[in-house]
């Protein structure tokens, strides 16, 4: 019997339960997927919350899954049923065991890559993407910090980053994670909380400061991340991993050496169909050519969603972590 993992109100993740659900026939331009795998990412955790509100109560999370399709509606044209396809695009509610989708927001997977690697790192895969390419274009020379370097989207970018010759400078919460950081392309690796970071940056660019500041964490290190950046630097504020950043004023970017900010989406990069599977395609064909690795560093049963977003949020994961289908 078909399930999803559905929340009737905001909260922690003990508001996620495993419920049986009947996901409907497909019709118009709408495909039904057997999902074999889906996504866990740090927004999931924001519309669970409420931080991030949803259309209505109760929801399924999730924005990312791979699977077979199933049956597709009359105006399909380009998918078939045993068609292998993924997704990042579309509303919430991968936390399914089968959905409906419409077709322009599903892309084939490509040959050599399995459903459970193409749901745990297509969302990352095109947010690193857009980070690298769109927001600003990394050239070699330029210096960058990446947050989380040990984390999903964190590892992506210091490997793309370092793979387009920039100096990447790191930072992890643990000591435990200095080592995989520093695999990911990092030529130095910071610990949170062990020192004054902006300083400590200061340090190893000779005074000057970073070009780009790419900062996921969010109310724990906005204000130490914009003193880690030079004379016009950008700050790319991404995620709310530690909370909400506090309000800045124009003035201060000023004072602070004509700093610029952005506070970006991966939902507005892929909002046009050609934009999604361009960056799908960039980072597919690194992926395929061994540029880019994205190790799964955990994997759970979609059932066990409670218990996995509770570690996400604990900071208890690295690298990609990805659901498993349960067996019906």
């Amino acid at each position: 019997m078909p399930h999803a993992i559905r929340a009737h109100q905001p909260g922690g993740p003990s508001v996620l339960r495993w419920e049986a659900i009947t996901p409907g026939t497909p019709q118009g331009d709408e495909v039904l997927i057997v999902q074999k795998a889906v996504g866990l990412n740090f927004i999931d955790t924001y519309h669970r919350s409420g931080l991030y509100p949803v259309s209505s109560w109760p929801f399924t999370p999730g924005l990312e899954g791979a699977g077979i399709v199933q049956a597709v509606g009359p105006d399909v044209v380009g998918l078939k049923p045993g068609d292998a396809v993924m997704y990042c695009k579309g509303p919430v509610g991968a936390y399914a065991t089968h959905r409906l989708m419409r077709e322009d927001d599903l892309l084939r997977i490509p040959e050599g890559i399995q459903p459970e690697q193409a749901a745990a790192c297509l969302l990352r895969g095109c947010t690193a993407a857009f980070l690298v390419q769109r927001t600003i274009v990394l050239a070699p020379g330029m210096t960058v910090l990446v947050h989380a370097a040990a984390g999903g989207v964190g590892s992506l970018l210091a490997q793309w980053a370092k793979h387009l010759g920039a100096r990447v400078i790191g930072t992890v919460g643990s000591r435990e994670k200095v080592a995989l950081a520093g695999s990911n392309g990092c030529e130095e690796v910071l610990v949170l909380g062990e020192g004054d970071l902006a300083a400590r940056v200061r340090d190893l660019t000779q005074g000057i400061g970073c070009n780009v500041v790419y900062d996921a964490i969010g109310a724990e290190t906005f204000a130490a991340s914009l003193g880690c950046l030079r004379r016009f630097g950008l700050m790319v504020s991404y995620g709310n991993a530690s909370g909400p950043v506090p309000p800045i004023a124009p003035l201060d970017l000023m004072q602070r050496g004509s700093l610029f900010y952005t506070r970006p989406s991966l939902r507005d990069y892929i909002a046009e169909t050609i934009d999604y599977g361009v960056l799908a395609a960039s980072f597919l064909d690194l992926l395929l050519k061994g540029v880019l690795k994205v190790p799964i560093g955990q994997s759970y049963y979609l059932s066990d969603a409670a218990r996995a977003h509770a570690e996400l949020e604990g900071r208890h994961t690295t690298g990609a972590s990805v659901f498993i289908v349960d067996p019906e």
